[in-house]
């Protein structure tokens, strides 16, 4: 088997960020080639979560891998909470839309997410801490909402600025 080929990730402030997934049909070869190629696209970015939506796939797919060994591999196909903890806790979070930008989030510090796997068997799963925010922040990815639209204004102005200028020198190279 050939490896699975690595996908572009959209950079914030591209506008395709802010498009809202549509329910994936059917789990079939096509679904799981991209889960293969948003996996191998994610670890390559030393990244632990990859939405649809980031590699511009606007469907309800998500990839999580939170482990140190990078082989807890978690697929959430059209994932919904279900219930989330009263409890916050702010973090520090990250997003391989937004390379090199890492900024404290407020998020419910457990969920229970119901969603398909990668073999269209629906499932039902706990998280808590890590999984449990790594969960919340690709379902904002699938809801068309970028980390940073949590932060400030002002900062997200900064944050923005930043990006277009990294992305024109980038270009130039």
């Amino acid at each position: 088997m050939t490896s699975p080929a690595l996908l572009p990730i959209l950079c914030f402030p591209d506008p395709r960020l802010h498009t809202v997934a549509k329910p994936v049909v059917a789990v079939d070869a096509r679904i799981r080639e991209l889960i293969e190629g948003m996996f191998a696209t994610m670890y390559e970015a030393s990244g632990i979560g990859l939405a649809a939506t980031q590699v511009d796939v606007h469907e309800r797919l998500v990839v999580i891998d939170v482990s140190e060994t990078r082989d807890q591999r978690l697929v959430l196909i059209n994932p919904e909470i279900e219930w989330a903890s009263p409890e916050t806790r702010k973090g520090e979070e990250g997003c391989l839309s937004v390379p090199g930008i890492y900024d404290g989030v407020e998020r419910s510090v457990a969920v229970r997410v119901r969603a398909q796997d990668a073999n269209g068997v629906v499932r039902t799963i706990e998280a808590e801490d890590m999984l449990a925010v790594c969960i919340q922040h690709e379902m904002d990815h699938l809801m068309g909402k970028v980390f940073v639209e949590y932060l400030s204004p002002l900062k997200r102005s900064r944050i923005k600025s930043k990006m277009v200028k990294a992305q024109r020198e980038a270009e130039r190279d």
